[in-house]
């Protein structure tokens, strides 16, 4: 199996114990505050499936030979249609994380080997398509445990930190200066799971500034 398609069903099973989760929350639930700051858990659940059209977008495009955009409307539509969706009932918002999920799943499905090696552009640049079902793991996994409810960062599959704490200390090596790479020792003292948490400004450690590398 190669990193792909370990990604790929990294990502679907995330999906599927989001969609577990969420068959047991109430209208209640949804517009408690999430511990995103702001944001409810209605804005949460509809940014989760902004991001599956989105990057839907991405592979539909690529499919056809076209460098796509994860919103064509840009930050500013993005904002708005997360706003806008958050009010709804948990009825509405569940269904469409279902099938937004389900749009995204059977584009990867149609993805051809030659649509995998193009590029598309989100808020921050460049995205290659190769890289779209890890981005999709990590957001599934990052924002379910943003909703603040049963699931936390101490859930996270062990398979996606590991993944992920190859990525992310590449990207804290990248802008530390020469010899300056390692991470501190109170970074090194916890385990993996609260490391890649502190890195993705979900966790702190004790003696620590945030780490800072998201946003």
């Amino acid at each position: 199996m190669t990193d792909r398609e370990r990604e790929l069903e990294g990502a679907l099973a995330a999906h599927r114990t989001l969609e577990a989760h969420l068959a047991r929350i109430t209208d209640d639930d949804v517009v408690r505050p999430s511990l995103l700051p702001g944001w409810s858990v209605g804005h949460v659940l509809t940014h989760i499936a902004r991001n599956a059209d989105a990057l839907a977008n991405l592979l539909r495009a690529a499919a056809r030979s076209e460098v796509g955009s994860m919103y064509p409307g840009g930050l500013e539509q993005r904002t708005a249609d997360i706003d806008a969706g958050a009010v709804r009932g948990v009825t509405a918002l569940v269904a469409d994380v279902r099938a937004s999920s389900s749009r995204l799943e059977a584009a990867f499905a149609t993805t051809t080997d030659d649509a995998w090696q193009r590029e598309g552009t989100g808020p921050m640049g460049a995205v290659a398509i190769d890289e779209v079902p890890f981005r999709r793991w990590r957001e599934t996994e990052v924002h379910h445990a943003d909703l603040g409810l049963a699931y936390t960062w101490r859930d996270w599959p062990d398979e996606y930190v590991r993944r992920e704490l190859q990525r992310l200390t590449m990207l804290w090596s990248s802008r530390r200066a020469m010899g300056l790479t390692g991470f501190p020792a109170e970074a090194m003292a916890v385990d993996d799971h609260h490391r890649v948490a502190w890195l993705l400004g979900r966790a702190g450690i004790e003696g620590l500034e945030p780490a800072g590398l998201m946003g």
